[in-house]
């Protein structure tokens, strides 16, 4: 069997390290922040080419507390896409905004900047290109249309932890950067985390503040914040594996690699990350015809698969008022119907890779 993610395996690989660092934790009793936290931070900035990294409990009050900090609210439109998980857009709904979708370009699979000045109207305040599978979106054409229009961009770099765009990191190319750290993501706690990263001081100043019930010390509630506070253990846990993400990281690349060489005679759609983009491949996903009875027929060969993600945001019901129906973003309703995720993590020997397209190439 091939499985499609294996998080023990990469747990016993550094069990050690991981079993000293919460049992250090558990000993200090510093169960919310802490110094654990804090080194975290100082870790992640450095690696996303920030100046600030504020860790919270989840990505998706990451999103959250990124939109409130840039003093977006009721009334304001975020222009996004709906080929993502549904945190994107509900981030946007938990400020007071409003989602406004824009269609994916169909060989990056990322937010196709051509179509954003059409989107934009008196309410929009900014743009959330979400970096999809480890590939950046193209934030130069992106920033560009931000620039002109006076817009602020927030990334949702939830699936790229490390990815590059022309050199440099995911969350340091617009305004504000989100992640996650739940735990089959790239970097992954032990549970649930996220963080915030950015340049500027005023918005790190309120997001640590929005972090932790609107505190500008204790007992004194400047903002209307939230308890959106990361946990000592998952500071630890994610401290640890920051020592190991490159590694990872070029593990997942190579057999990325071994998926393209294996898929490059062949017509299934496969990834396409332009020269100058470090894809980081959280996901490696393919298009194919048929997509559900292939899913069955590799999972009846013992190979593990998924997919990401089969309805997409504006046709979700508790999110189709935002949206304007079946047709109205074909290239995403058809990567919906297409894609299908192969089986992807660091500790994957490469020869699984080879099994993995074999099985593939039977039963397309």
């Amino acid at each position: 069997m091939v499985p499609f993610l294996d998080l023990k395996t990469q747990y016993l690989s550094i069990k050690d390290e991981i079993d000293t660092a919460v049992l250090d934790v558990l000993a200090s009793t510093q169960y919310a922040l802490g110094p654990r936290v804090a080194d975290f931070e100082a870790k992640f900035a450095v690696h996303s080419g920030t100046k600030h990294a504020i860790a919270v409990n989840s990505g998706t009050s990451a999103l959250h507390v990124a939109l409130l900090a840039a003093d977006i609210g009721p009334g304001d439109e975020v222009i996004t896409v709906a080929h993502t998980f549904v945190a994107t857009s509900a981030a946007i709904i938990y400020a007071g905004a409003a989602p406004v979708f824009v269609d994916v370009d169909p060989v990056t699979w990322t937010m196709d900047p051509a179509l954003i000045e059409a989107a934009i109207t008196p309410k929009t305040k900014a743009i959330m290109p979400v970096h999809l599978h480890g590939l950046t979106a193209d934030m130069d054409a992106i920033q560009a249309v931000a620039d002109k229009h006076g817009l602020l961009v927030i990334e949702d770099a939830a699936q790229a932890h490390g990815a590059e765009y022309k050199g440099r990191r995911a969350g340091s190319l617009g305004n504000i950067g989100c992640f996650s750290f739940y735990p089959g993501k790239n970097l992954g706690a032990y549970g649930e985390g996220g963080a915030v990263v950015c340049d500027d001081d005023g918005y790190d100043k309120t997001m640590r503040m929005l972090r932790d019930w609107g505190q500008a010390e204790k007992f004194a509630h400047v903002l209307k914040g939230f308890n959106y506070r990361m946990d000592g253990v998952q500071g630890a846990v994610l401290g640890v594996k920051m020592d190991h993400i490159e590694n990872w990281t070029e593990a997942r690349r190579a057999i990325a690699a071994r998926y393209d060489a294996l898929l490059a005679e062949t017509d299934i759609g496969r990834p396409s990350p332009p020269d100058d983009c470090r894809h980081v491949y959280h996901v490696y996903s393919v298009c194919v015809a048929a997509r559900d009875r292939v899913r069955s027929e590799l999972n009846d060969m013992g190979i593990q698969n998924g997919i990401h993600y089969p309805i997409p945001v504006h046709l979700q019901k508790a999110y189709e008022e935002f949206g304007q129906g079946k047709g109205s973003l074909p290239i995403t309703e058809r990567l919906a119907d297409e894609f299908l995720s192969l089986p992807m993590y660091p500790e994957m020997p490469i020869q699984s890779a080879d099994e993995v397209i074999e099985g593939l190439l039977k039963v397309v």
